[in-house]
């Protein structure tokens, strides 16, 4: 399953303002983002396929908080919904069958966007201009930040 939503997965205000306060961590944290973020993508499938509510808490409350850090807005929503909805189905002691959806389609959006994430910082690619346009004076902003 690949992830065929829009081009709304970043918010690139918030990417810029987390790159520049970051500095030169930037890269290494987006690296710590994918490890964790692939860790609580598992560790929710696998909480999901024992029908686990209290297990996927912490990762959903984790993901959704790494990937707001980064502008990924789209996932953290995602990522929220299931933790709101994980903690719900824990007071009300039932089984979090009915959020199975949201789960399916947590690791397609969760490579979609860190693949757009990493594309952004790769040294060889065109930089996007605060705002998400591309370099307005034409040609390539390679080398530039946003």
């Amino acid at each position: 399953m690949t992830y065929s939503g829009d081009a709304d997965l970043i918010d690139w205000e918030a990417f810029a303002e987390a790159r520049s306060m970051l500095g030169v961590d930037f890269v290494r944290i987006l690296g710590y983002f994918r490890e964790d973020g692939m860790k609580s993508v598992a560790k929710l499938e696998e909480a999901m396929r024992s029908h686990n509510s209290v297990g996927m808490v912490m990762p959903a409350h984790t993901l959704k908080g790494e990937a707001y850090q980064f502008g990924a807005a789209k996932l953290a929503d995602v990522a929220e919904q299931i933790e709101i909805a994980a903690r719900h189905y824990v007071e009300i002691h039932q089984d979090p069958s009915d959020i199975v959806d949201k789960i399916a389609q947590l690791r397609p959006l969760f490579e979609a966007t860190l693949a757009t994430l990493e594309a952004e910082v790769s040294p060889l690619i065109e930089r996007r201009a605060v705002g998400g346009s591309r370099n307005p004076f034409g040609g390539s902003a390679y080398g530039k930040f946003a």
